[in-house]
Parts: C-alpha cells; structure tokens; sequence
C-alpha cells in the first residue's frame, strides 16, 4: 500500500466489532471510498460512499424548509417523462366561489384534452411499452432504454407508414437484446399482436438509423431462461453452461442458431442428471422443433464423447 494510500486511513475507533470472515479487530477507514477495511483479510464491512446530504447550503431555518425536492425523477417511459400536473383536487372547490368553480371543474375536464398528435402518440406508445415490459418482466433499465429509441424514432420519422406497434416492439427487442435480457421475436409478436416479420424490419431499421451496434444473443443467456421455465435443478443449469463452453471453445457453436444450441445442452444436461423432461418440453418452452433439438443433439453427442463420459446414447 502507497504512503499517499495509507494517509487516507485511520483506524476504526469502534470498539467490540470483529471481521466475520477471518475473525480479527484491526480495521481501517477510507474516507476516498467511505469504506470499512479488515486490515488482516481485506473484507469490507461497511461501504458509506454514498452522500444522501443535500446539495445545496441553507443560511436560516426558513430556506431550510423551502428547497426540498418532491416528485418522482424524469423517466422516459412515461410521455410526459413524468412532469405533468393536475389541476386541483375536488376537495380544493369549497373554498371557490360558484364562478370560480364552474370555470375550475371546466379547466379539469378540458386538461386531459388538450394535446398534440406527438403526445397522444407518445401516451398510448408508452402504454403499450409498460404493459409488455411487466409481462417480460424485464428490469427497468431496459424499458427505460426502449422508450429512448421510441422518442429518437418519432423524433426522426422513422414511424411514418408503419405501425406504431411494430416499431415500439422492435425498440424493446433492441434494448432486451443490448442489455442482454433474452426474448425472442415469436414472444414480442404475440404480445404486440404484430407479425415477426414486421417487429424484425422496424429492430433493423432502428439498429441502422440510430447506429447501434448490437451483439449477437449467447446461447448461455437463453440456457438460464430455458431452464428457468422448464423448473429444472441448478446443478443442470451449471452442467449446461459447461457443456457450452466446451462447445464453444471446439468451434462447435459457430454459424448455429443461439436458441437451438441452448436447448440441445440444456437437454443433454437433463439427461446427465436424470431430469423427466422429454424433446418436446424442452423444444415448445425454446419456441424451436425437435428437428432442430435433435441435429444439434447429434452433432455435440459425437464432438463431446458424451457416451464414453456420461454414458449417454445418440
């Protein structure tokens, strides 16, 4: 450790505290990184680099009270990104004169209203997004991402003469398939009510005008989804990651369709672990055919030996 390293530590003064993973009580505190640091094992016990504190200085008790921040932050699933009011309650009219609450319940009604083509657009683009994002469950990063390219997309034109359907289910597919969160073009049809055809033409043209640059899926991503699906054990799901990667590394993986290499490892691991799943269970929950399960099955059956190790026949 430098000098420059060690003239930022001091010992932690709190007495009675000992390091649950070697036992010892010397400790040190970072104050680059707001750290808790065994000394003996390097474990850290505490980590409070975060600074909840306020940003802003206030000179007195009465601005201390009137710049706290309210709200929720900008999002872009949203199509007004989450800034819209409304205007007033029901309950706020007892205090207005008859006039005035004509004119308050008139204002009311007309608010929701009054909007351009881009905002309708936008308003059920969205809500068509969140919908299909709750039921893919995907993290928020993700529909976050899509809405984004969807607002980059109307802002460009890129939507005229197609359907807005189409080109919201070819944003989430981009942003599912960025982030690395699995889900296949049959999945995104369905859900939108589109055909497959329609949701590949509006990714590729997302892909091309926005200039993104995605990679291909890994079969590994889909094991994991395969197998969360079919119910199967972790310890099948970790011998079908081996089982990929020493495909991978025999070249075995290249120029194959990543969902049908998935399937195929994922059903010689049932079989290594003597799991009840049959071709058919494992092909309708990969959307693919047991034509396909069964080519890739044989060519990986012959390069892996699977029946001199694991006794497995073809």
């Amino acid at each position: 450790m430098t000098a420059k390293k060690k003239s930022v530590l001091k010992k932690d003064i709190s007495a009675g505290r000992v390091c649950p993973v070697c036992g010892h009580s010397d400790f040190e505190y970072d104050k680059v990184t707001g750290e808790t640091i065994c000394r003996h094992c390097g474990y850290v016990l505490e980590s409070s680099a975060i600074d909840y504190s306020k940003e802003w200085r206030s000179f007195n008790e009465e601005r201390e009270g009137t710049k706290d921040r309210m709200g929720s932050p900008l999002t872009y699933s949203k199509y007004d990104k989450g800034t819209s009011t409304v205007i007033g309650k029901a309950s706020d009219t007892v205090k207005l004169s008859n006039a005035n609450r004509k004119t308050f319940y008139k204002l009311k009604k007309w608010q929701p209203r009054i909007s351009t083509a881009y905002e309708r657009n936008l308003k059920f683009a969205m809500t068509e997004l969140r919908h299909a994002s709750n039921q893919f469950h995907v993290p928020e990063i993700v529909q976050e991402e899509a809405a984004k390219m969807y607002r980059e997309a109307i802002t460009r034109r890129l939507v005229r003469g197609r359907s807005m359907e189409s080109v919201v289910a070819g944003a989430l597919y981009a942003a599912a398939r960025k982030y690395r969160r699995p889900i296949t073009l049959d999945e995104i049809s369905e859900t939108f009510g589109v055909e497959k055809k329609d949701v590949g033409k509006a990714y590729r043209l997302l892909c091309r005008e926005l200039g993104m640059k995605i990679l291909p899926t890994s079969p590994k991503d889909y094991i994991y989804k395969f197998g969360a699906a079919l119910n199967v054990s972790n310890k099948t799901i970790t011998d079908a990651i081996k089982l990929l990667n020493e495909a991978e590394e025999k070249g075995l993986t290249s120029g194959k369709g990543p969902m049908g290499i998935a399937a195929a490892v994922l059903f010689i691991a049932l079989q290594i672990n003597k799991e009840r799943k049959t071709q058919r269970d494992v092909a309708n929950v990969a959307g693919i055919t047991e034509v396909t399960i069964r080519n890739r099955y044989k060519e990986l059956h012959s390069a892996l030996k699977l029946k001199e190790r694991f006794g497995i026949s073809e």
